[in-house]
Order: C-alpha cells, then sequence, then structure tokens
C-alpha cells in the first residue's frame, strides 16, 4: 500500500516512515504505540543498534586493556614518571601519577575511538558509509567524543587520586561517565529529531 493511501499516513496523523505507513494504520501522535513506533521503525534499526552494542562492549574491553597497559609501560619508565612529574608541577595539574593516568587514559581512548570508528564504518554504519574510511568523517567521530574522553578522565582523576580507588574500580567508573556522556550526545546532540518533529 502507498503511503499516500494509509490513513496514518494523511493529514493529521504523526509523520512516520515509509516502512510504517506501508504496513496499515498508524495510531494518532499522542499515542504511546505511535511513539514507541515512530522511536523504533523496523527490524533494520534494532539490528543496527544491537550491533553498536555489541562494538560498544568490545570497545570497552579494548579502552580498558590498553589503558592497563600504557599505565603499567609508563609507570616502569623512570624517565616517564620524571617527564610526567616535571609536566605536573610546570602546569600545576596533580604530581606524575595524576598526569601518568591521564596519559594512560588518553593512549587508551585514542586506540578504542579509532576501533569504534573502523568498526562502526565497516559494520554498523556499512551502508550510509560504503565502507570507506574517511578522514574528514572520522575527525567529526573523534570531535564528538571528546565529550566522553573528559568525562572518562575527570572521573578516573577523581575517584582514583581523590577518593583513593583502586586504578581498575576507579577505570571502570571513568568507562561508565564515558558512556553516559556519549549516548547523552548521541541522543541529544549527533541523533536529535531534527524540523519540527515533536
Amino acid at each position: 500500500m502507498a503511503q499516500s493511501d494509509t490513513p496514518a499516513c494523511s493529514a493529521g496523523w504523526r509523520t512516520v516512515p515509509d516502512v510504517l505507513c506501508e504496513g496499515g494504520m498508524v495510531p494518532p501522535h499522542d499515542s504511546p504505540r505511535a511513539g514507541l513506533a515512530a522511536i523504533w521503525p523496523s527490524r533494520a534499526v534494532s539490528r543496527k543498534a544491537f550491533i553498536f552494542a555489541l562494538i560498544g562492549v568490545l570497545n570497552t574491553a579494548i579502552d580498558y586493556g590498553v589503558f592497563m597497559l600504557a599505565r603499567l609501560t609508563l609507570a616502569r619508565s623512570t624517565g616517564a614518571v620524571d617527564a610526567f612529574g616535571a609536566v605536573g608541577t610546570l602546569c600545576h595539574c596533580g604530581n606524575a601519577t595524576t598526569v601518568l593516568l591521564v596519559a594512560a587514559n588518553v593512549i587508551s581512548w585514542s586506540v578504542a575511538i579509532s576501533c569504534s570508528y573502523v568498526m562502526n564504518s565497516s559494520i554498523t554504519f556499512a551502508a550510509e558509509s560504503g565502507r570507506k574510511l574517511r578522514w574528514r568523517h572520522y575527525a567529526t567521530f573523534v570531535v564528538a567524543g571528546l565529550v566522553g574522553l573528559v568525562a572518562n578522565t575527570a572521573t578516573l582523576v577523581f575517584a582514583a587520586q581523590v577518593l583513593s580507588l583502586p586504578v581498575w574500580l576507579a577505570k571502570g567508573l571513568s568507562i561508565l561517565a564515558s558512556f553516559v556522556a556519549n549516548f547523552s550526545m548521541s541522543h541529544f546532540v549527533v541523533f536529535r529529531v531534527r524540523g519540527g518533529a515533536s
């Protein structure tokens, strides 16, 4: 059935994707069912969301693993520890341990966001990207992820240095903070409803 032949797609009804209009009548816009239908329009979207979540879990493991490895490697390097101490003194941003945590976190985040971009471009959004990696798209992806990095790093330093939590737990909390920040950016900025949609 064409979109114009379906009562759900006529004036006075909520604007919904064509795939919903082809299936028959959609409830009025003030109905809870219509709201759910507009948010979750097809199996393709649910499949994409599931794949995105799986990649998120994998990237969390990458972030955590690279962080622990980078922290251990940097802590064993006397030159690096001395340099971090000098940087902390110069910028009045903490001691060598604080700067080391931030450095290891930035390294792990950089690796994880790069992996996320490659996997999401190649798998989750393959149709949109044509499975091609582009520097401009990567830069946009990284800029959107910076909010998550700030939340991640601030939580890590606060939990490890102020609350004196074990580093493994502090990193876990920082990943949670990053998830909340990234989801909020995606929901309210990147994928927000545009135009006159309610």
